[in-house]
């Protein structure tokens, strides 16, 4: 039920759709895709640099996976978006919707009154795509959530550094039971000291919790040091990281080899 609380309620948004998850523990499942504009991370790896910022439209695909995009204004009101993700939901169609980005915990007020909604609307589990380095406003959704994809950012790779925040997020996501699962993204210049401190800080946590090592899709815009590992050093680290943790997957992005963009 909307109320009048949440009438004025709006999300800056890059698009809402329907498609096959590329990566992590959800890949080749169907999701209904819900982009969250802006990002306060600058990861040198990133294919995604339109969702930086807000852009003054979104776009919003009228039937599930036919990329017949209407174009709306920035930003959107909630029972707009509502609206929306139901006209995708046909039956049997979705396993679960995703919240992407950008950062969507950048938006945590309005999650806050939008997914006790959607869940009431369309009973498809919820998943969160994260940077992984805002656990206090992780905190205030968790209760809406069904499962948690972290990037755990590796400096070599990234540029971005955030130890800290990634145990703190990790931690609560496992002390509520809900399900997680770290995806690490790793290139030829990966600095294995890292990986190894990656692995300890997960495994501390629990050596329960599944690693997606997911190597670098070379952008056209990248330097050359921005390339994917070779096959002997996947090998490496894959039995390196195993020490820690139980499951280390390696899954490259998936949706690209369809063609999915």
């Amino acid at each position: 039920m909307i109320t009048k609380d949440t009438i004025d309620s709006t999300a800056r948004l890059i698009e809402v759709f329907s498609a096959i998850q590329g990566e992590g523990m959800n890949v080749g499942t169907r999701q209904i895709f819900i982009r969250f504009a802006i990002c306060d991370l600058r990861c040198s790896f990133c294919d995604s640099m339109h969702t930086w910022n807000t852009p003054p439209t979104c776009k919003i695909e009228r039937s599930p996976g036919l990329r017949d995009f209407e174009i709306h204004s920035n930003p959107v009101k909630l029972q707009d978006l509502l609206r929306w993700i139901n006209r995708q939901n046909l039956s049997f169609l979705h396993d679960s919707i995703s919240l992407t980005g950008g950062e969507p915990l950048l938006h945590v007020g309005f999650l806050q009154q939008f997914l006790p909604q959607l869940r009431s609307l369309i009973p498809l589990p919820i998943y969160l795509e994260t940077g992984g380095h805002r656990p206090k406003e992780l905190q205030l959704i968790l209760p809406y959530l069904d499962s948690v994809g972290m990037d755990l950012k590796l400096p070599s790779v990234s540029g971005e550094t955030y130890w800290t925040e990634h145990e703190q997020f990790l931690q609560i996501c496992f002390q509520s039971y809900t399900e997680v699962f770290v995806k690490i993204i790793v290139s030829q210049n990966t600095d294995i000291e890292e990986l190894k401190r990656a692995s300890c800080l997960v495994g501390g946590i629990s050596p329960n919790i599944s690693i997606f090592l997911q190597p670098v899709t070379p952008l056209e815009r990248s330097s050359p040091s921005i390339l994917p590992p070779s096959p002997e050093q996947i090998l490496q680290w894959q039995a390196l990281m195993k020490d820690f943790v139980k499951s280390v997957r390696v899954i490259p992005q998936t949706h690209k080899m369809l063609n999915q963009l």
